[in-house]
């Protein structure tokens, strides 16, 4: 690797581990924002993240993508899909934690790389190795596990983790940019949640404005506090190979863990512990095959490099 090419990695490194350690302390901003419902603060998200990516748009004046995007239809189909799952996934995670679920919210983004594998076999039609194979039986006995130890189905932490590997599938057809791809999502969403935080205001409900001034600012700040992870991971995504972003996902959940037990002192029986322990393993396995594969890759990489170096120069 080259000088220049290890500082870019160093910093996307930083960018990475930026992007997934803010994801994992979310749990310690949504409650900040009580009285507001989960609902209100859903819509001031979806409201405040279109101005803070336009402005991000306008600095650096980037609307050349807008013409050609307008040219292809299906692009603008998959980004309102990807607008309405990752509604539902704000949604139910910001109501989750509010209501002291934070452990199952953990759950459901350590089950989501396994969804996303799942989903990348039965609708882009990859072919799966066979430890990746053995990772998602692991991973189905771990849900089949919660359900009998709880006597019913995790639903919190599936829904999470199914709405989030369905936007990451939309946004991959989609194939557009991190900032253009959510100013567009966000425009799906911005006059839903302007016409609901309207319609708070008339009734005067709405924490909005209504109650300290703290909690005003800090529905404002949803806008940031959604963008700037993202811009983060875009930064990473550019600069790391997939093998150690894959890697650098799972601080989020365990973030989130961190923040569920000893933070918020949720209770977690020992059948969860178990399910999650069966979990890890399915990542295990995961994490495990991709090193592997990364390694074949630079082997193989390397091999036509060797072999142009030991051909000898005509004279």
């Amino acid at each position: 690797m080259t000088a220049v090419g290890g500082r870019e990695a160093r910093k996307g490194l930083v960018f990475g581990l930026a992007a997934y350690g803010l994801w994992g302390l979310f749990p310690l901003y949504w409650p900040l924002l009580k009285p507001a419902g989960a609902t209100e603060i859903l819509a001031h998200r979806m409201l405040w993240s279109l101005i803070v990516v336009a402005l991000l748009l306008a600095v650096r004046r980037n609307w050349s993508w807008i013409a050609p995007l307008r040219r292809t239809p299906a692009k603008i189909v998959l980004l309102c899909a990807a607008a309405v799952v990752v509604s539902v996934n704000w949604g139910v995670y910001i109501w989750a934690v509010n209501k002291g679920h934070v452990v199952e919210t953990s759950l459901g983004y350590f089950i989501n790389p396994l969804v996303t594998v799942l989903f990348g076999v039965l609708i882009l039609r990859e072919r799966l190795r066979p430890l990746q194979w053995a990772a998602v039986g692991v991973g189905a006995g771990a849900i089949v596990e919660l359900v009998v130890g709880f006597h019913s189905v995790p639903w919190i932490a599936l829904i999470l983790a199914f709405s989030f590997g369905s936007y990451g599938l939309f946004k991959k057809l989609a194939g557009v940019p991190a900032a253009e791809s959510m100013a567009v999502e966000t425009s799906f969403q911005f006059l839903p949640a302007l016409a609901y935080l309207a319609f708070l205001q008339s009734r005067g409900t709405a924490a909005f404005g209504h109650v300290h001034w703290p909690v005003t600012v800090l529905l404002a700040a949803c806008g940031v506090v959604t963008v700037i992870p993202l811009m983060f991971f875009a930064a990473a995504a550019n600069r790391l190979p997939l093998s150690t972003i894959g890697l650098l996902q799972f601080i989020t959940p365990v973030l989130q863990l961190s923040c569920g037990v000893f933070v918020a002192h949720e209770f977690v029986p020992g059948t969860e512990w178990v399910g999650f322990a069966i979990v890890w393993l399915a990542l295990a396995l995961l994490t495990y095959d991709s090193l592997g594969q990364a390694r074949k890759r630079r082997a193989l990489a390397q091999v036509p490099a060797a072999a142009e170096e030991s051909v000898p120069e005509l004279a």
